[in-house]
């Protein structure tokens, strides 16, 4: 009988020795159960023709070829990636709907000896759960918001607060994108279904009777998008501001965006982005300056003129107005270790 997984933490804290995805490889970098690994039955080529086959020629054409390709993909499997599982080893097996593709793998893998369970509705089950959880119903956490204008080490500080014992969800982190025009990092940014799922495990593993500490957003971060109840519950938390004087942020600026630092002609054309809001003289003023060197008075230009601004009229339109305000002389990775015990009582606080 397979096996019946009602609830996202039964899904993370599962119990068995491997989470096998048996899905294409296509499916899979879509979206996937966190910590599973992808041993498909059939590559994004091979269901491809058994599909175009089923539709165009028979039913009984597709089942026998896919049998075919099915069982010669797990003897592979067999041999390379499982060929060391132990006789008690213990996974559990999905494919997109909890049928044949991780039936017939299940099958295989019991005959051999295993004890391998198939998950009940497959990964369209997962998903209904993660969707549920953020879309559809009010999260059971608290959060608090740590705002601030752009460089002012928001991601930084959240790392302190989680070495001091608090619960943290670092947003960018799991979008792999720093949050702005700059944002864009080496590793692409997830699929917006493995974004959820990566937000879905971090919150599980959270007490809902402590505050979340989260970092301002905007609702998009790169081009995953927050989900609406989580988006929700950060409009509504309170706020706590951090503030560092403008030297301070430039020079924080050419650590956080080191990347950025070393490649001029990325940065330059980064910086053409900005040309409908800023006007092509001031944007090929901050080329000219990068090009020389004077990374640090570009940091200090866009924040002046660019993203201060900006943060202030988002401010004022909202009416926002931060619980707590923790106030920075410096930036530095020792100020910033020395000023999370300081900024977790007004957390506290706020919350």
């Amino acid at each position: 009988m397979p096996l019946q997984i009602d609830t996202l933490s039964r899904f993370f804290d599962h119990g068995f020795d491997d989470v096998i995805d048996v899905r294409s490889p296509a499916e899979f970098a879509e979206d996937h159960v966190p910590g599973a690994i992808s041993l498909p039955v059939l590559d994004n080529e091979e269901r491809a023709r058994v599909g175009t086959i089923y539709k165009q020629q028979s039913r009984f054409g597709a089942r026998k070829i896919g049998a075919a390709l099915v069982i010669r993909n797990i003897a592979r499997h067999l041999e390379t990636e499982l060929a060391d599982r132990p006789a008690p080893w213990r996974p559990m097996v999905y494919c997109w709907r909890g049928g044949q593709r991780s039936g017939t793998f299940t099958w295989l893998l019991r005959e051999v000896g295993w004890r391998a369970e198939q998950v009940d509705g497959g990964y369209r089950s997962y998903r209904r759960l993660v969707a549920g959880m953020l879309h559809d119903t009010p999260l059971p956490f608290r959060a608090v918001v740590l705002s601030g204008m752009t460089c002012t080490a928001k991601t930084v500080l959240l790392a302190e607060l989680a070495r001091e014992g608090m619960q943290v969800l670092d947003l960018e982190g799991l979008a792999r994108h720093r949050g702005s025009v700059f944002g864009g990092q080496a590793e692409p940014q997830p699929a917006q279904k493995m974004f959820e799922s990566r937000i879905a495990a971090a919150l599980c593993q959270l007490d809902p009777d402590r505050p979340v500490v989260v970092e301002a957003e905007s609702s998009k971060i790169g081009d995953c998008l927050v989900p609406p109840r989580l988006w929700d519950r950060m409009c509504q938390a309170p706020r706590v501001e951090i503030r560092a004087p403008l030297e301070e942020r430039s020079a924080f600026f050419l650590d956080a965006y080191a990347d950025l630092v070393a490649d001029p002609d990325g940065f330059c054309a980064t910086l053409e982005k900005l040309v409908k809001l800023q006007g092509h003289e001031r944007v090929e003023a901050w080329q000219a300056q990068v090009r020389q060197g004077h990374v640090r008075q570009v940091a200090a230009g866009l924040m002046r003129d660019h993203y201060d601004p900006r943060y202030a009229r988002s401010e004022a339109r909202h009416g926002n107005s931060p619980a707590e305000t923790l106030e920075l002389a410096s930036l530095t990775p020792a100020a910033l270790r020395a000023a999370a015990p300081g900024l977790a009582p007004a957390i506290a606080r706020a919350d």
